[in-house]
């Protein structure tokens, strides 16, 4: 398929992944906002901006300790989170951006697709955060939802070409991404914080993985079995190895791009991320040295993807 094709699918991929996590991530915090202490609400919005590594709005140092946390600075934070429009990872610019792309590829996607896609961006146009502020979780709720209806639909409705394979790798690249970035955010501010199980339970909850936590430990939730359920359990579709691994499979399904020796180094970054999880992680000393270890591993597969399909040489381009 054309690179163009293939750069827009695989980006329109990535893009919704993004809006549905931070969604996820805002819907579960604006609920801790009702009956949660203010420490743990200023934990939950440090969080969320370490992960994203963006400064909130008037820079770090403007988040205020906790007892003196108010209402009002949720609101802030949150719009500055899911309507503004010169933040590109907010929930608005991620599903422009992600429409954009399957405007622009039309022809590689279903007219289902477009649709569903078309009417989220449209419901989220021209609100703004004062339109959602009495029930915003229902907000973050129904667009996790229409995230999850696009990508039923595409499985339904996608042909299972080349164009099928870059949009699910785009997907899987950026879960390993969030999931990696949300984990470290979590450990390093429990340190610095010393609070060592601050923030773990809502982990769970994030990764719809407080059941299978519940049926194999128990009630109490542990930081190391939590990171074990997280990172390395192959049966939680939502982690890390389950990530890398479907990576692994959409990239094994495409053929080998023009260039040849970044398409090989693309299939030995994801070899080696998933050799991390599965084999290092059990016995690491350092765990969130190695967890930055598949953090690069999966950012220069990232760059090494684009360089084989998309940014190629004229001279690497395979003849016609």
């Amino acid at each position: 398929m054309l690179s163009r094709s293939a750069q827009g699918v695989y980006w329109m991929g990535r893009y919704l992944t993004r809006a549905h996590h931070l969604s996820r991530l805002l819907e579960l915090h604006v609920q801790a906002l009702v009956d949660r202490s203010v420490e743990e609400i200023h934990f939950g919005w440090r969080r969320i901006y370490r992960a994203m590594k963006r400064l909130p709005p008037a820079g770090e140092e403007w988040l205020p300790e906790a007892e003196e946390f108010a209402l009002a600075d949720s609101f802030t934070l949150a719009d500055d989170l899911t309507f503004e429009r010169s933040n590109p990872d907010s929930v608005r610019s991620s599903l422009e951006r992600g429409r954009e792309n399957a405007r622009q590829m039309r022809h590689c996607i279903s007219a289902e697709m477009w649709t569903c896609l078309n009417l989220a961006f449209l419901r989220v146009r021209d609100l703004e955060t004062v339109d959602i502020w009495r029930t915003p979780e229902a907000f973050y709720a129904q667009t996790c939802n229409e995230v999850h209806n696009f990508v039923g639909i595409a499985d339904a409705t996608m042909y299972r070409g080349t164009a099928w394979r870059f949009m699910r790798l785009g997907r899987a690249i950026e879960r390993v991404q969030l999931t990696v970035s949300l984990i470290l955010a979590q450990t390093e501010l429990s340190r610095r914080m010393k609070r060592r199980t601050l923030g773990w339970a809502s982990m769970l909850r994030m990764h719809h993985a407080s059941e299978a936590y519940g049926r194999q430990y128990g009630i109490e939730v542990r930081r190391g079995r939590v990171l074990d359920l997280l990172v390395s359990d192959p049966r939680l579709p939502a982690s890390l190895l389950s990530s890398v691994r479907a990576a692994a499979v959409e990239l094994d399904a495409i053929e080998t791009g023009p260039d040849v020796e970044a398409d090989a180094a693309a299939r030995r970054l994801v070899g080696r991320a998933g050799a991390l999880i599965l084999y290092d992680w059990p016995e690491a000393r350092d765990r969130e040295q190695l967890l930055r270890r598949v953090n690069r591993c999966t950012r220069d597969l990232h760059g090494t993807v684009l360089d084989a399909f998309v940014d190629y040489g004229i001279q690497d381009a395979p003849l016609r």
